[in-house]
């Protein structure tokens, strides 16, 4: 297994696992067309990690960080997903590995990811990884009409 940057020539095999993916999370996915145009003009300063054989079996999809002043940067991972065939094979575990060490040359100093509540596998792999769970957070998202009305909203002035 090799764990590498994502290239364009993946974007066709990335698409399937991107598929496979919201089929198993059970959440709505485009058409093959939108998720390859996605990824292909995904934000600046993203990034994603893949794990391949002879096929992309996983990857691991993030971005910096910058938390404050005289905080140190780090990385802030949206996306693990390993192939339902693959998992148990410790892939992931490689895919985060790879991740740690780019922080480390990056010079950040840490890692921040969610994950849900009622996934115990998931968060068992999580707590084998040394990851501290902040029971102290909650995690908010804020999007579709709701982020729309936020946008839309004028900021109070003072008068003049």
């Amino acid at each position: 297994m090799i764990i590498r940057f994502f290239q364009l020539a993946d974007a066709g095999e990335l698409a399937s696992l991107f598929e496979e993916m919201q089929a198993y999370y059970g959440v709505f996915c485009p058409p093959r067309e939108a998720v390859l145009a996605g990824m292909i003009h995904r934000p600046p300063h993203t990034e994603i990690l893949v794990a391949t054989t002879d096929r992309i079996i996983g990857f691991a999809a993030f971005a910096a960080i910058y938390p404050g002043p005289g905080l140190q940067p780090g990385f802030f991972l949206k996306e693990l997903y390993v192939a339902g065939s693959e998992r148990g094979r410790n892939i992931g575990t490689a895919l985060l590995q790879r991740l740690a060490e780019l922080a480390i040359e990056r010079g950040f100093g840490r890692i921040d990811w969610t994950a849900a509540r009622s996934n115990e596998r998931l968060l068992q792999f999580y707590d084998g990884l040394g990851g501290d769970r902040k029971e102290d957070r909650i995690f908010y998202r804020l999007e579709g009409e709701k982020l729309k009305a936020l946008a839309d909203r004028r900021a109070v002035r003072p008068a003049e």
